[in-house]
């Protein structure tokens, strides 16, 4: 699996990049150097004129990569989905029930991320944290409507239909399979981030068990008693 895995690129849609970051050496390091900054900083501070400090080059040379840095988000944003995606794939494979890939899958969704030796530009346990924080800036836009139509969240939605995939192989009379399973993601992500930012509104703490057992808990409940297809 490892060396399956080693060989695999992630695709992202061309639309979020004036020139592919994975084909130059250069390019990489705008990455790495982009999700280590916007973790220090914050989306909001973050700059291509500190990133081109960061790296050493100059600012104009980040703009051959990426258009703006609101396109530079949605670039790292959507290589988490589609890497999480290929993480789903593996931890379902030759996995015979579907209820045993519903349950792997939002172990695999819900974990802390470990960084991932096969991608050595991306730090994929920062990025996480990236995700977490600042996912909800890249449609909570007004231009959510026309970017959605160009393509931008193809990860995201991919990655929503093939739990949606899996919900509808447990339960085919269940109505809302991509309700359920875009309801898991964000409830994954807010429940971490109020964990850690603000533990007086949830009841559970930063360990991934917790979280693990009340998203199983709600979906299996939501599935069980859930709105059937008429």
């Amino acid at each position: 699996m490892r060396t399956l895995l080693g060989s695999l690129r992630i695709q992202i849609p061309e639309q979020l990049y004036v020139k592919d970051p994975e084909t130059t050496d250069l390019g990489k390091r705008i990455v790495e150097h982009s999700i280590l900054l916007i973790n220090e900083l914050g989306f909001e501070c973050f700059t291509f004129r500190k990133l081109g400090a960061a790296i050493g080059s100059p600012e104009s040379t980040i703009y051959r990569y990426f258009e703006n840095k609101h396109k530079l988000l949605l670039y790292l944003i959507s290589w988490y989905w589609a890497w999480l995606e290929y993480k789903v794939v593996f931890a379902t494979a030759n996995v015979e029930t579907a209820e045993d890939q519903l349950c792997n899958s939002i172990r695999t969704i819900c974990e802390t991320v470990k960084q991932d030796q096969n991608f050595s530009h991306i730090n994929e346990e920062v990025l996480q944290r990236i995700v977490i924080a600042e996912s909800s800036k890249t449609f909570l836009t007004k231009e959510i409507d026309q970017e959605n139509k160009n393509g931008y969240f193809k990860n995201y939605k991919n990655l929503i239909e093939r739990l949606a995939g899996i919900i509808s192989d447990l339960n085919p009379d269940f109505k809302h399979p991509r309700t359920l399973a875009s309801t898991l993601l964000e409830a994954n992500h807010l429940q971490k981030f109020f964990g850690e930012h603000m533990p007086s509104i949830t009841d559970i703490a930063t360990q991934d068990e917790d979280l693990i057992h009340f998203i199983e808990t709600m979906t299996t409940s939501i599935l069980n008693y859930g709105p059937k297809r008429s």
